[in-house]
């Protein structure tokens, strides 16, 4: 069967959506799916496929799948992308919106651009977890912030966060290919980490800025990671590096992250489709 599919990308962090919300049945096997159109060779090419349901409580539903079939429970790139599709291609009017994800509920609010069209979305993206039975990372503490590693012949100081999914992040001095590129795949396995872990190298810049790069679990190295951004400057904040408001720095742009006083997380970036097609789903 033929489907017509939505290319839109967050800071570089590319998904290849599919519009349920008129037929929740639509895709049936998103696993296998996820895999062969992610594949930058012999598919579409993309970070995973993402779904746009229909959902009785809130105002849409939300399922993403990574680039090697894994299910995630939340992304921040992909979720503002949908805010700007929904918006942009008539089913809601208000720039208040409500997706429900597997992370939970999280509230966006849209901004328009001079066009009419979303430019930006601002993501209420929830609290964030810090216990670390929760996130989870087998330690017995109650916070995972600034704790000692070993991986390969490294020793990192990691600081654990959950925004629905799990991260470790370590600040160095400079970010380097190897940090990613080969102690990423480690620790994103890593016997600490029983659900697998999204892996973040982040260097402060000053009070207000971080720079960092990402290693998705499940999907490697991303231009992008909307709650990896979110979890760096929850880090960078709970070793009072940085303010609550920070600018992080992406390969692919900038995220405006938030930690207010309610404990909630606040994120804002860009949306943007890329293109459109058809794609046999069978």
């Amino acid at each position: 069967m033929v489907a017509e599919f939505i290319k839109m990308e967050g800071l570089g962090n590319d998904y290849i959506y599919f519009d349920c919300i008129k037929n929740s049945s639509l895709i049936s096997n998103p696993n296998e799916l996820a895999i062969r159109l992610s594949d930058r060779h012999f598919g579409i090419g993309g970070d995973g496929i993402v779904l746009i349901l229909p959902h009785n409580t809130t105002d849409f539903e939300m399922r993403m799948f990574n680039a090697d079939g894994s299910e995630g429970e939340m992304c921040g790139n992909a979720i503002r992308c949908i805010g700007k599709y929904v918006y942009d291609n008539n089913y809601i009017e208000n720039t208040d919106i409500c997706i429900k994800t597997q992370a939970g509920n999280r509230h966006l609010n849209l901004i328009l651009g001079d066009d009419g069209f979303v430019a930006n979305v601002r993501v209420e993206m929830g609290e964030p977890i810090l216990n670390g039975r929760d996130i989870p990372v087998a330690l017995d503490k109650n916070q995972i912030i600034n704790e000692s590693i070993q991986i390969l012949e490294h020793q990192f100081k990691i600081t654990c966060v959950s925004m629905g999914n799990p991260h470790c992040v370590i600040f160095v001095d400079e970010i380097i290919d190897e940090h990613i590129l080969k102690l990423g795949p480690e620790l994103e396995c890593h016997p600490l980490f029983p659900n697998r872990m999204n892996i973040e190298f982040a260097t402060i810049q000053d009070s207000d800025s971080i720079s960092m790069r990402v290693w998705e679990r499940g999907s490697g190295e991303t231009m992008a990671c909307g709650t990896g951004a979110a979890a760096v400057g929850i880090a960078a904040m709970l070793n009072n590096h940085t303010s609550r408001n920070v600018t992080v720095h992406l390969k692919g742009g900038d995220l405006q992250i938030e930690w207010a006083e309610n404990n909630h997380v606040y994120m804002t970036g860009p949306a943007v489709i890329v293109f459109k097609g058809q794609v046999n789903i069978d």
